[in-house]
């Protein structure tokens, strides 16, 4: 496995294999990465000839009271995971090289970017679409892949490669869980012993909602499901509810009634400063 740091290098060795007739697969990430990352990467494997992992913690989607500085970092760790799983190039630009002094331009997704996450992480989707942006415009990926645990951020970037014409796939993955049913994330890492334990509780509550849902069935009143979600996650006083959602998988719209697309989205604060989200399609 190669590391790259420059921008000049990964273009340079995308267009080698792409002389040779090889597709490019790209995995994005921002690092320390778990379990879920690493499935990505065998997804991209079966999709392409060659496989390009990113690593770039990303200040612009970072607000000014969020975690940037202490974003858990480990490069040699990350190395070694995505030499294991097969990675052919490792991409590890610095800040000064993907933004320049004089940078000036942001991308946005002008309705999937609100709500959501989006409401209470004001230009944290423009830090998203631009930056995926830029990696799009600098690697030339024939399929990128995604975790669906970061639904709203996979909706926005199907429509982003819709909006500029982009010539790539974008291949969601389905969120990979520990066994007591947790996401898993790098910000889990954040979390103690007790609270590691207690953020069970958001898959507690989307499972409880799957089970009212097959209990009455479509055209259900979306509230039901959201209010039946928050009690549950707030049952425990270390949990602070973000939002508990009803939306429409393809345009993130509340829904007023339940049906068969639609996607429960879920959003909590644990002690107070370590943010976790999830999410899962009532109908299964």
């Amino acid at each position: 496995m190669i590391l790259l740091s420059k921008i000049s290098e990964i273009r340079s060795l995308v267009q080698e294999w792409r002389q040779k007739g090889e597709s490019v697969g790209l995995v994005p990430t921002m690092g320390y990465l778990h379990e879920g990352h690493l499935s990505l990467m065998r997804c991209a494997q079966k999709e392409c000839d060659r496989i390009v992992t990113s690593i770039f913690v990303n200040p612009m989607q970072f607000g000014p009271n969020e975690d940037l500085d202490n974003y858990p970092r480990s490069l040699e760790r990350d190395r070694e995971l995505a030499e294991k799983e097969g990675v052919d190039a490792l991409f590890c630009p610095q800040d000064g090289e993907m933004y320049g002094s004089n940078y000036q331009t942001t991308v946005r997704v002008q309705k999937l970017s609100q709500g959501l996450c989006g409401a209470d992480r004001p230009g944290h989707f423009d830090g998203v679409a631009t930056v995926i942006t830029k990696l799009f415009n600098i690697i030339t990926p024939d399929a990128a892949i995604f975790g669906e645990k970061d639904f709203q951020q996979l909706a926005l970037i199907r429509q982003l490669t819709l909006d500029l014409n982009f010539d790539i796939r974008i291949i969601g993955h389905p969120i990979v869980r520990e066994a007591d049913g947790l996401a898993m994330s790098s910000r889990n890492k954040y979390l103690s012993i007790e609270d590691r334990k207690i953020a069970t509780c958001m898959y507690t509550a989307l499972q409880k909602a799957r089970v009212l849902y097959r209990e009455k069935g479509e055209g259900m009143p979306s509230d039901e499901i959201e209010k039946l979600a928050k009690a549950t996650i707030e049952a425990n006083p270390q949990c602070a509810v973000e939002y508990t959602k009803v939306v429409h998988q393809l345009t993130l719209q509340s829904m007023e009634k339940v049906t068969d697309d639609s996607v429960l989205t879920l959003a909590m604060k644990v002690s107070g400063n370590v943010r976790l989200i999830d999410n899962g399609f009532l109908a299964l």
